[in-house]
């Protein structure tokens, strides 16, 4: 409307550490004249007038300053300090364009802001998703030159290093140590740094591929990674039922099988998200979090992990691993129909869970942890959900510095649970023993959790819920209270990128004891309840993970690839000097400390996504949940409920 204010920006109130404080409201900025004072930052303290600071503000990004009360503010930009009394004035240009107002009245520059205003500025803010006329007083937007656009909240909070994941790196021959998260479009370039796609792994001459997932969009699946139709023989292990199931059946190319594993007991899901690419030179094993549709690959915070594995030489056909154990005893239970094929290397080949016996797994330093539906009891009590992770830890001695360490639960589905269920799976999250023998000592978990206004804000908007689909009877049990903190990711910029990823860690400061990257979600369901007096696991869904831990490791100068043409070289990675073997430790991206801890250890940094430690919930937070009503309108201007299509074909 003619004549109206231009809005080109925001005050946003901090915390003393510089976080954002989501407990007083930001302060809207209009192109010219603006008054700022006690009135508008809501606080009661007399000393701050009225009309206490007036500040000018233009569209290239400078504001003038006038201190207009009595008493004085102080104006700050790097390592410059200045006082302003009254009728004082200040310029603000350009890197200074940031305020804050502190307790002793005074305005600051939030370094942490200016960082991260370069950051998007550097990458020319990259995909801009968001059109001012969205815009809301609680949305942020940084006062600069040519960008008036939404800025996401998560820039403005700094878990002490934001940039973790621009100078994250890690050598081919090393990728198999970590898992990377998937790429997300609209957020900056820096953040996908060793980021992964579905292209980057489906490609090369596979000749058979086994796609285990709950959701398949088969339209975007063949458009998006089209390698696909140059393989062979392709089996689709899945979740899906109804007219889903119909498409795929009619839409799929002739050499697809389709299989649905069985499910014995009510409410249980096929929800395992993993790949199995057989090349002539040996096999890539992936486990992933995505569902195989648009905007798993796309929109969300997700993991993966792969590894490829060669042929067994014919003098070890028969020797085997726990890796090697695991992952067939885990396809025995999917029942998929054989097939059978002629493969360059071996020939006729029927395609089994045992055929998967034919590839050397040593080298992998994951453990596999896998669900499968079922009454589970006696010699199989530990084969399985949290008890198999319980069996696992226990055989792990850890640094004494995880003695009753914290845990953290992150996922994207909350099941319906009580506190006696929870005190059984924080036995077997807490498992472990020290170098002493005694047992590492129960953890204190922490449930990292979307709020409403994280959702509100996303990437996605509201639409994002969808995929976070717990029931308000789920989400808003008071037990539950004491558990709940914020999903905050601005060190690999995916604060808004809301996780579909799911994990479970211990931690000390930025030192893990393990991390492990699932398709589990917290439920009963994924991972199992005791019954009969802890003598039986009963399990509903098909689940499966990979388990990060401290090893021992050779100092490798290569290691096998399916698509690479030579053999991958160590490259950067440092040499040790008086062994080839070396211990590795586990951190977090924003871990400060001495990659060359002594000559026999390795730091293996996982790119956790969330902050540690978590930030608890403020009595401001509000759990997300699927079914209640938010009449707060989101980024695109949407309320929820509302519908979301997932798949490229709607009828499907």
């Amino acid at each position: 409307m003619a004549g109206s204010p231009v809005k080109i920006g925001l005050l946003i109130p901090l915390q003393k550490n510089l976080l954002v404080d989501y407990s007083v409201s930001n302060i809207p900025i209009f192109q010219g004249g603006n008054v700022i004072g006690r009135n508008n930052l809501a606080i009661s303290d007399k000393r701050v007038s009225r009309k206490h600071v007036s500040l000018h503000t233009t569209v290239d990004g400078s504001a003038e300053i006038v201190v207009e009360g009595p008493n004085p503010v102080i104006v700050k930009s790097g390592d410059q300090r200045k006082k302003l009394s009254t009728q004082d004035k200040a310029l603000i240009v350009h890197d200074s364009s940031f305020l804050r107002k502190e307790k002793r009245h005074s305005v600051e520059e939030s370094s942490a802001v200016k960082r991260n205003r370069h950051i998007l500025e550097d990458e020319a803010l990259e995909r801009t998703l968001l059109d001012n006329d969205n815009l809301e007083q609680d949305d942020v937007v940084a006062i600069t030159p040519g960008h008036s656009q939404l800025k996401p909240p998560e820039v403005l909070a700094s878990c002490g290093n934001t940039e973790a994941s621009r100078h994250f790196s890690v050598p081919k021959d090393r990728l198999s140590l970590i898992f990377r998260l998937m790429r997300v479009q609209g957020i900056p370039a820096w953040a996908n740094s060793c980021s992964v796609a579905i292209r980057d792994v489906i490609q090369g001459n596979v000749l058979v591929a086994v796609l285990s997932n709950y959701m398949v969009d088969i339209d975007w699946l063949m458009s998006g990674c089209p390698d696909l139709r140059k393989i062979p023989h392709v089996l689709v292990i899945h979740g899906e039922s109804g007219a889903t199931v119909d498409h795929l059946k009619k839409n799929r190319p002739a050499n697809w099988i389709l299989h649905k594993p069985p499910l014995p007991i009510s409410y249980g899901t096929h929800h395992s998200k993993a790949m199995l690419l057989v090349y002539p030179q040996g096999v890539r094993v992936v486990v992933h979090t995505a569902n195989l549709i648009y905007v798993d690959w796309n929109n969300k915070t997700q993991g993966l992990w792969m590894q490829d594995f060669p042929w067994k030489d014919q003098q070890n056909l028969n020797k085997g691993s726990s890796f090697e154990n695991d992952l067939v005893d885990y396809l025995n239970a999917l029942k998929w129909p054989e097939f059978n094929v002629h493969l360059p290397v071996v020939g006729n080949v029927n395609i089994n869970p045992s055929f998967f016996k034919n590839f050397d797994y040593s080298s992998s330093k994951v453990r596999l942890i896998a669900s499968v539906p079922g009454y589970h009891k006696g010699t199989n009590l530990k084969n399985w959900g949290h008890m198999k992770l319980r069996g696992v830890l226990e055989e792990c001695i850890f640094d004494k510095e995880f003695c009753k360490s914290p845990l953290v639960y992150q996922f994207s589905s909350l099941g319906s649970l009580d506190e006696r269920w929870l005190a059984e799976l924080a036995v077997s999250m807490s498992s472990g023993i020290l170098n002493d023998g005694s047992p590492l000592g129960s953890g204190k978990p922490l449930i990292i959790w979307p709020t409403v206004e994280d959702v509100r804000c996303s990437l996605e908007g509201y639409a994002a819920g969808n995929a976070i689909p717990s029931p308000q009877q789920n989400v808003e049990k008071d037990f539950l209270k004491k558990y709940w903190a914020r999903w905050k990711a601005n060190h690999v910029g995916r604060c808004r990128a809301m996780p579909h990823i799911k994990s479970y860690t211990r931690y000390n400061g930025q030192n893990l004891a393990w991390f492990l990257l699932t398709s589990a979600n917290l439920s009963k369901a994924a991972w199992g309840a005791l019954q009969k007096n802890n003598s039986q696991l009963m399990i509903r869904s098909y689940e499966l993970g990979v388990l990060f831990l401290p090893s021992t490791i050779q100092d490798r100068s290569s290691e096998f690839s399916c698509t690479e043409n030579q053999i991958l070289n160590q490259g950067e990675r440092k040499s040790f000097r008086n062994t080839d073997v070396c211990k590795t430790k586990l951190v977090t991206l924003c871990w400060k400390g001495n990659n060359g801890i002594d000559s026999s250890s390795e730091v293996i940094r996982l790119p956790v996504p969330y902050q540690l430690p978590p930030q608890p919930y403020t009595s401001e937070d509000i759990p997300w949940s699927w079914n209640r009503q938010y009449f707060k309108k989101d980024v695109y201007g949407q309320v929820w409920p509302r519908h979301v299509q997932l798949y490229t074909n709607e009828d499907a």
